[in-house]
C-alpha cells in the first residue's frame, strides 16, 4: 500500500502515517504497542523522515532571497543580481594641525597609517584615526606647514600583499580581516617585488566605460562579512601577470561606535621632501566637530530590500522607486530616501522629481553635497527629467498615555533615597522608548499603528489592565526673524475637528482645531498665538493671530492670515513679519503647531521623516478600581477622555501684560466637563452650563488691542 498522503512535516503525524501504511499490511503486529520493537523501528524511521524534511524545507529557503535566512546565502543570491552590500564604513574626523621651525625644507608628508588617537576614554574604549594615503603639504616662508582639513578615518590601517602567479590559476585576492570599511581600499601593483614602477588601481561598480588597459578592480563580499578582490582577464579591464605584486591597504574600523569623537592627539608620522623624520614643532590637533559617518555593516533586511529594487531599476532612475533604490548605492550614509515625482503635487509640477534624503548621522545636506548627488543622478536620469534635492521635514508624534493597572499586582517600590517609583510608569516608559527606535517610524514612508502603540503599553508590565491614549502630531516652523515670509506647513494627515458631527446652527464649538507656541509679530506687543475657524464645508478655514486675556479667553487681533485646509492637513500664513519667538531648540528660533489627526494612525507622507517625540510622549498611571477589587462595582472608576482638547496653545500660556510684569504666565488648568464652552470675546462673559448653547458667534476681534487693528 502506497502512503497517499505525505505533506505532514511534524513528528507525530509522520510516526501516524507509518502506522497507517502498516495498519493496511497484515503481515505486521505489534505496530501500535509502544513497548514493541517495531514500535522502536517506527519512532527512528519517524525520526529520520522529520529530520530530512527539515534540512530540506531549510536548504529549499535558503536557494530564495525572500526566504534566506544566512547572510552568506543573501549576499550570494544579492550578487547574482549585481548587488553589493554596503560596508561597514569608518566615522570620518576632519582635524587641523601645524608643524613649525622646518628650515630648508620644500614640503613634508604625513605618511598613510595612524594620524591620530583618542585624548580620553569614550565609553571605556581607546580609538585611533588613520589615513589611508599619504598626504603632502608645502612649508611656508615662515617655516610652517599647515594640515588643514584633513579627514581622518577611525580605525586601524592595515596591507596585504599578493604575488601574481601563474602556476596558481584560482589564485584570491582576499581581505582576512572582518570590519572593512571598502570606501578606503587602495590598490596598487607593482611590475615586481623589486620595481620601483607602480600602477594605481580603482574601484569600479560597472562595465561602462571599461576596455582592455582599464586598471580597474571588482570587490565581492565571501563568508564571515570578508571581501575579495577581483581584477581584469585582459578582455574586460587590465590583467594582472607574473611576476606582478599586488599591495593592497585598507582601514578596519569599529563602525558606529566611532561616532561622536571631539578630543585626539596628534599620534602619525611625518617625514620632509627629502626623508628625514620630523619629530617636533607639531601644534596641538583641533578638529572641526565631532567624528561622524560611522555604520554597521548592512543589515540582512536591507540587502533583501535594496537588491531587488537596484535590479530592477537596471542602472537608470525612471520611477521613484528607481530613486530610492539607486541614491543609498551612490551616497552610502543615506539613511532614509524619499522621491516622488511632481505630478503628484497640488498644483502639479510636471518634469521634476523630488528627492528627500535623512542621512544616517545629522538631518541635512550640504549644498556641495546635494550638488554632487544631482551629478551624479545626470547618469541615470532620463533627459529633460530635473532632479530636487530637498531638505527632509519633521513630522513629529505625541502621545499621551493613561494606563490603568492593578494595583495588586505592583505596588509602589520605595528607592534608597527616600522616593517612589511606579514600575508600571517606568516598564511603560521603557517599552514606548524602544518602540520610537522601531524600523516602522524613524523613517520616509513610516506609519505610526495606534492599536500596536497600545498594545506595547498594554504588554509593557502584567499589571496593566488597560490605556487610553491621546495623540497629536506637531511640526516645528521656523521663522526668519523680522523679515516679511509666507509659510507653509504640510502635515500629510487630516485634521480632526472639534464637533466635526454637529454643525454650527447646534451650537458646535468647531474653533481652534491646531495650537501653537507662542511669538511676537511686528505691531503688536503682546505675545500671540495662531487660530482657526472652519468654513462652512468643515474642510478649509481661515486663520487668524489671538492673545490671551486668561487661558480660557483668547482675543483675535489679527484676522484672516491665512488658510488653513484639515483634510489634507496644509497650513498657509499670508506675509508675516516674526520678530520673536518664546521658544527655540538650540539657537534657532521656533514656532512648533499642533493638531489632533482625524485617524489615529499616523503616516509620513513624501518628504515628512516621521518621528515619536519622547520630549512630549507622557505616562500618568491610574489604579483600576475594578480590577483591583477595591470598587467592584465602578461608582468612583476614573474616566480618562479619550480626546484633548481643552487647550487653546501649546506650553505655559503667555497671558496679555506677561511679558511687562503685568500679569504673569500662566499654566493651563483643565476646564469642568460641564463648562467646556470657550468664551470669546473682548470682556469677560459668564457662560451658564445649564443652558444650551443654539448659535455661535465667531470670536470678533478687540478694538483696543495693543497694536492690532480691525479687519484682518
Amino acid at each position: 500500500m502506497p502512503l497517499v498522503n505525505f505533506s505532514n512535516l511534524d513528528f507525530d503525524q509522520i510516526k501516524t502515517s507509518i502506522k497507517d501504511y502498516i495498519r493496511a499490511n497484515s503481515n505486521f503486529t505489534d505496530y501500535d504497542f509502544e513497548g514493541s520493537n517495531l514500535s522502536t523501528i517506527i519512532d527512528t524511521l519517524a525520526y529520520n523522515t522529520y529530520i530530512n524534511s527539515y534540512n530540506a524545507n531549510m536548504v529549499t529557503n535558503e536557494v530564495f532571497i525572500d526566504s534566506a535566512t544566512l547572510r552568506e546565502n543573501v549576499v550570494s543570491l544579492a550578487r547574482n543580481i549585481g548587488y553589493l552590500p554596503r560596508s561597514r564604513r569608518a566615522a570620518r574626523l576632519s582635524a587641523s594641525f601645524t608643524v613649525s621651525n622646518l628650515t630648508n625644507v620644500a614640503s613634508v608628508t604625513l605618511k598613510k597609517g595612524l594620524a591620530a588617537v583618542t585624548s580620553q576614554r569614550f565609553g571605556n574604549t581607546d580609538f585611533v584615526f588613520s589615513i589611508p594615503q599619504d598626504i603632502t603639504v608645502p612649508v611656508g616662508a615662515n617655516g610652517v606647514a599647515e594640515f588643514f582639513d584633513i579627514i581622518l578615518y577611525e580605525g586601524s590601517y592595515l596591507e596585504q600583499s599578493y604575488t601574481v602567479s601563474s602556476r596558481n590559476p584560482d589564485q584570491k585576492y582576499i581581505l582576512p580581516n572582518t570590519g572593512v570599511d571598502t570606501t578606503t581600499i587602495n590598490v596598487t601593483v607593482n611590475e615586481s617585488a623589486t620595481s620601483t614602477v607602480k600602477s594605481s588601481y580603482k574601484q569600479y561598480n560597472s562595465l561602462i566605460g571599461v576596455g582592455p588597459e582599464t586598471r580597474i578592480f571588482f570587490i565581492q563580499e565571501i563568508d564571515g562579512e570578508r571581501y575579495e578582490l577581483l581584477f581584469g582577464d585582459g578582455i574586460i579591464a587590465k590583467k594582472l601577470e607574473e611576476p606582478n605584486q599586488v599591495d593592497i591597504g585598507y582601514i578596519v574600523t569599529s563602525g558606529s561606535s566611532g561616532n561622536n569623537i571631539d578630543n585626539v592627539t596628534f599620534a602619525g608620522s611625518v617625514v620632509t621632501n627629502n626623508g628625514t623624520p620630523v619629530t617636533k614643532g607639531f601644534s596641538f590637533m583641533t578638529v572641526g566637530g565631532p567624528s561622524a559617518g560611522g555604520s554597521v555593516i548592512e543589515s540582512v533586511d536591507s540587502v533583501k530590500k535594496y537588491g531587488p529594487q537596484v535590479y530592477a531599476s537596471q542602472n537608470r532612475a525612471v520611477t521613484a522607486a528607481d530613486y530610492e533604490a539607486l541614491i543609498p548605492k551612490i551616497y552610502s550614509e543615506a539613511e532614509s530616501v524619499s522621491a516622488y515625482g511632481g505630478e503628484e503635487l497640488n498644483p502639479p509640477q510636471y518634469g521634476k522629481v523630488f528627492i528627500s534624503i535623512k542621512p544616517i548621522n545629522g538631518v541635512f545636506l550640504s549644498n556641495c553635497l546635494k550638488d554632487n548627488l544631482r551629478s551624479e543622478l545626470a547618469k541615470y536620469k532620463v533627459a529633460g527629467i530635473m532632479t530636487d534635492i530637498i531638505d527632509l521635514s519633521f513630522l513629529y508624534v505625541e502621545a499621551e498615555s493613561n494606563v490603568y493597572y492593578d494595583s495588586n499586582l505592583t505596588p509602589m517600590q520605595l528607592g534608597g533615597d527616600g522616593s517612589i517609583s511606579n514600575p508600571v510608569k517606568d516598564d511603560a516608559l521603557a517599552a514606548i522608548g524602544r518602540y520610537s527606535d522601531s524600523t516602522e517610524l524613524n523613517k520616509f514612508g513610516g506609519r505610526f499603528k495606534y492599536s500596536k502603540y497600545q498594545g506595547v503599553i498594554d504588554k509593557s508590565n502584567p499589571a496593566i489592565t488597560s490605556n487610553i491614549t491621546n495623540v497629536q502630531v506637531r511640526r516645528d516652523l521656523e521663522p526668519k526673524l523680522n523679515q516679511f515670509g509666507e509659510y507653509e506647513l504640510c502635515f500629510g494627515n487630516r485634521f480632526r475637528l472639534k464637533n466635526h458631527c454637529r454643525s454650527v446652527a447646534e451650537g458646535g464649538m468647531v474653533g481652534f482645531n491646531v495650537r501653537s507656541s507662542g511669538f511676537k509679530i511686528s505691531g503688536v506687543a503682546d505675545t500671540v498665538y495662531i487660530g482657526d475657524i472652519p468654513n462652512a464645508d468643515m474642510e478649509t478655514g481661515s486663520l487668524f493671530f489671538f492673545k490671551l486675556n486668561s487661558p480660557r479667553q483668547p482675543v483675535i487681533v489679527k484676522r484672516n492670515i491665512g488658510v488653513i485646509n484639515y483634510k489634507i492637513g496644509e497650513i498657509m500664513l499670508n506675509p508675516v513679519k516674526i520678530v520673536s519667538t518664546v521658544l527655540t531648540k538650540g539657537t534657532t528660533p521656533i514656532i512648533e503647531i499642533s493638531a489632533i489627526p482625524y485617524s489615529n494612525d499616523v503616516i509620513g507622507l513624501q518628504d515628512l521623516y516621521l518621528q515619536l517625540d519622547l520630549n512630549y510622549t507622557s505616562v500618568n498611571t491610574v489604579i483600576d478600581q475594578i480590577d483591583s477589587k477595591t470598587d467592584v462595582s465602578g461608582t468612583n472608576y476614573i474616566v480618562s477622555p479619550s480626546f484633548d482638547g481643552n487647550a487653546l496653545v501649546r506650553g505655559v500660556p503667555v497671558l496679555v501684560g506677561g511679558e511687562n510684569g503685568g500679569a504673569s504666565t500662566a499654566q493651563t488648568t483643565p476646564s469642568p466637563t460641564v463648562a467646556a464652552s470657550t468664551t470669546v470675546s473682548t470682556t469677560t462673559t459668564t457662560s451658564t452650563p445649564s443652558v444650551p448653547r443654539t448659535s455661535y458667534t465667531p470670536p470678533s476681534s478687540s478694538s483696543s488691542s495693543s497694536g492690532s487693528s480691525s479687519g484682518y
